[in-house]
């Protein structure tokens, strides 16, 4: 119960990776809550876990929203100690000139302003307590960028720098900050960028990967409830490539 008296926020936890990180955090005996556009999918996912999850309906490109959430937690559960800017998006592949500008604001303002707006919504909380841990999910494509995924791969790098300048600056008050690197996977997330979810596309991904398969949900969040545990309470400004050997 590495996480036990800990309540964390998990945004985007209605799925993919942040479901995985939220399902850890409960096992290991965290009490989260979760915040994603889609309503119904967290509701779905909090219903598995009785009173351990309490779901939000809320767009993290808002500050409001990462607001609602810190309170919501405050209120439920009496405390703060977690932020995991877990949702993000993706890009179909394609040059670089060719991305519309709606898109482009959009990776951005999920990929980059939520962490922006999370520091904003939890930080006074975090200096004040004089403790807290911030898990950013980043991705390979941050560390190795592949073509025609630009414009990802750079809201990405900005993510892991962001991760660094975080830890250096709040590591006085106690505030950890860290990210994780999945490479692709098993998520509803992989047809976006492989334009289609079929055997020949997901084989000529496994192929690129040492290990020989996809990530899943349950790695990131095995490497996640680490990272934000006591066990790694000297642990700062890291990117942990969770990717089976792909950038090495």
């Amino acid at each position: 119960m590495r996480l036990k008296e800990k309540v964390a926020i998990v945004t985007g936890g209605g799925s993919g990776f942040g479901e995985g990180i939220l399902r850890k955090f409960v096992e290991e005996g965290a009490r989260v809550v979760l915040v994603d556009r889609d309503l119904a999918a967290a509701e779905r996912v909090a219903k598995q876990h009785d009173r351990s999850v309490v779901p939000l309906a809320g767009d993290v490109a808002m500050l409001e929203s990462l607001v609602a959430a810190r309170d919501l937690a405050l209120a439920r559960f009496g405390g703060l100690h977690i932020l995991v800017n877990n949702a993000g998006i993706g890009q179909p592949p394609m040059p670089m000139e060719d991305m519309d500008e709606s898109l482009f604001e959009r990776i951005f303002n999920v990929n980059i302003r939520s962490i922006y707006n999370g520091a904003r919504a939890v930080l006074p909380h975090f200096k004040a307590e004089r403790q807290g841990a911030i898990l950013n999910i980043a991705s390979t494509g941050g560390v190795s960028p592949r073509p025609n995924l630009t414009w990802y791969n750079a809201s990405k790098g900005w993510g892991i720098a962001a991760t660094r300048a975080m830890a250096v600056e709040l590591a006085p008050f106690g505030i950890r900050v860290n990210a994780i690197n999945p490479v692709a996977g098993d998520t509803p997330l992989l047809s976006t960028f492989i334009g289609s979810d079929s055997d020949e596309s997901r084989a000529r991904i496994v192929a690129t990967i040492p290990m020989g398969r996809l990530s899943t949900p349950a790695d990131m969040g095995n490497a996640a409830a680490f990272l934000c545990s006591d066990e790694a309470s000297m642990i700062t400004g890291v990117d942990l490539n969770v990717d089976g050997g792909k950038c090495i």
